[in-house]
């Protein structure tokens, strides 16, 4: 197999890694992040422009790529600078219209790939455990409209987004898989009540209330009762993508480490040269290495028809980058000593997102299970 990227990919990588060198700085960054926003409303439009959104979909719904590995590309280059902007929430909402959205519905689509809308998906639920079959938000319908009730947390830019893409349970039991349905809710609809919060490793969340929200019956995505499969693919690419994010996370982490042990001197010698450094620092860019094998294997496998083949690699890569990725936070601290804790180091920033991005979507030992209940299936 060819893993070189197409002149097409490395021109867009080129241009967004350019873009966010340039214009995420540290202090930049850390001021978007960590505001009253939790992002930039205009760098966030700037990625528009620049193509960002439009690589996450393919020509039939207005973008000009979509596949796998432009999905990882965009989010390999917002991982190297550790980018807050909701792109994640264009690409779960906007694959989830592509999947099974009415021909209305997807005309929110061509506002997710210009910038000029935000959505978020609102599926997690307290006591949840990653499960994604675990829904305890109920719709009933009432004439020609549909009532919304229950609690959804974590939802990234949830007080920001323009609509969400609520999950909620139109029969079975709360840990069914049959029986979830999804609903295209207007953010501002009456009855949601939004309590919103920074995220310690940069952005906002909020958890979401919906005491009896009201929608027409237009808003149903699908069928009734089977939002499962499209969940599940969706959940899909925010794997692929959390997973790039953390491979240019990794890099920077791993070059800015470099540079300290040829800079940092003891003893009139740089510490790389001290040996044990050295094995510390060969088995980072292994595994490293390991990781980003295993993002490339999510990124040539997320649109297989086999379920079981596309979602073994999917929480294969997810599992390889929850254990790596917090090797790399910890062990890049470490060599870098009590400066490595500071705020104003880059470095601490990239730490806790990298540690972070183990618990989105299902952590390390979540899809290690997973993995192993998949491959008994087969």
């Amino acid at each position: 197999m060819n893993f070189e990227h197409t002149e097409d990919r490395r021109m867009l990588m080129d241009s967004l890694n350019r873009f966010v060198s340039e214009q995420y700085r540290t202090d930049v960054r850390n001021q978007c992040a960590y505001g009253t926003q939790g992002h930039s409303p205009t760098l966030y439009a700037q990625f528009a422009e620049l193509g960002a959104m439009g690589a996450l979909f393919p020509e039939e719904v207005g973008g000009f790529a979509g596949a796998g590995f432009d999905i990882s590309v965009v989010f390999e280059c917002l991982g190297r600078g550790i980018v807050p902007e909701p792109l994640l929430g264009v690409l779960l909402v906007g694959r989830a219209l592509m999947l099974a959205g009415s021909d209305a519905q997807k005309e929110l689509l061509a506002h997710l790939v210009n910038g000029s809308a935000m959505a978020a998906l609102a599926h997690d639920e307290p006591s949840a455990h990653h499960e994604l079959n675990h829904v305890a938000t109920a719709a009933t319908r009432e004439g020609e409209h549909w009532v919304l009730k229950g609690v959804k947390g974590l939802v990234s830019f949830g007080e920001q987004a323009d609509w969400l893409l609520v999950s909620a349970r139109t029969s079975g039991a709360t840990d069914s898989e049959t029986g979830i349905s999804l609903f295209l809710v207007p953010g501002q609809s009456a009855g949601i009540t939004c309590r919103a919060f920074n995220r310690i490793d940069g952005g906002r969340a909020a958890e979401l209330m919906f005491d009896n929200v009201r929608v027409n019956g237009s808003a149903l995505l699908g069928s009734e009762g089977a939002g499962y499969d499209v969940l599940e693919r969706v959940r899909g690419y925010a794997l692929l993508a959390v997973c790039a994010e953390a491979v240019g996370a990794m890099d920077v982490a791993k070059d800015q480490t470099l540079e300290y042990l040829r800079t940092r001197k003891q003893f009139g010698v740089p510490i790389g040269s001290f040996q044990a450094l050295q094995h510390r620092m060969v088995d980072v860019l292994l595994e490293v290495e390991q990781a980003r094998s295993a993002v490339i294997n999510a990124a040539a496998a997320v649109d297989e028809e086999d379920r079981v083949v596309r979602e073994k690699a999917l929480s294969a890569a997810k599992y390889s980058i929850g254990r790596v990725g917090t090797l790399v936070a910890e062990e890049s601290i470490q060599l870098h000593g009590g400066i490595g804790m500071t705020w104003e180091l880059p470095l601490s920033h990239y730490a806790k997102r990298l540690v972070m991005i183990d618990h989105e979507f299902g952590d390390e030992d979540h899809h290690l299970a997973r993995f192993i209940a998949l491959s008994q299936t087969h």
